[in-house]
């Protein structure tokens, strides 16, 4: 497809077109569902659980996907609201000699499962998130997760078929917009985050 240049770019027309995207991004978080909400609750828990006993978080996806994979470890290493210490999550999306060595050495399909493979833990937490629910390496690396013992996670959307069966917690955003399943993977897991946080360094 030939590029076009910015003549004739029609002003109005890209402010409805916005706001028409904007209401349906709000149209999906509002179809988010009490149950979704119970298996976040349970992502938390499960993480509590786990930092309690030593262990960790990993996260990976591909994409937009592996953008949100680091964004959300460095909220939990970082900080999302409160100074305090730092937390163990760690994204297998950020090694760029390791992510090409596994590729090129063996396959792509295997960039996650490997580094799961040398990595993870009996007890530790899993998140592998793909908007389609089929990337081949992201449902390669939850499987390595499940033979290593850990606890998995998916970040999903609506076609669950393939990946549903490898993830103890499933997160399925209720769309097959990938731009929509992405703004509510990360409202999800910055509410995660909030709740990791907030249960570990506030009073009660």
């Amino acid at each position: 497809m030939k590029r076009r240049g910015a003549a004739g770019f029609d002003a109005a027309a890209a402010v409805r077109r916005a706001r028409a995207q904007l209401r349906e991004s709000c149209r999906v978080k509002q179809r988010i569902s009490a149950r979704l909400l119970a298996e976040l609750a349970e992502f938390a828990r499960l993480t509590l659980e786990a930092f309690g006993r030593g262990r960790r978080v990993y996260f990976f996806g591909n994409g937009g996907s592996a953008a949100d994979a680091q964004h959300l470890a460095a909220e939990l290493q970082g900080r999302l609201r409160l100074n305090r210490a730092a937390l163990p999550a760690l994204a297998l999306t950020t090694n760029t000699s390791t992510l090409t060595a596994i590729g090129n050495d063996t396959r792509f399909t295997d960039i996650f499962a490997r580094q799961v493979e040398g990595l993870v833990e009996r007890g530790d937490i899993v998140v592998g998130l793909t908007t389609s629910g089929s990337s081949a390496n992201v449902l390669a690396g939850l499987r390595a997760a499940r033979r290593r013992g850990a606890r998995t996670v998916a970040f999903t959307g609506a076609r669950t078929e393939r990946i549903k069966a490898l993830a103890d917690v499933l997160l399925a955003v209720p769309s097959r917009d990938t731009q929509r399943i992405q703004e509510a993977h990360i409202t999800l897991g910055h509410i995660y985050c909030d709740l990791i946080e907030r249960h570990l360094f506030t009073r009660r």
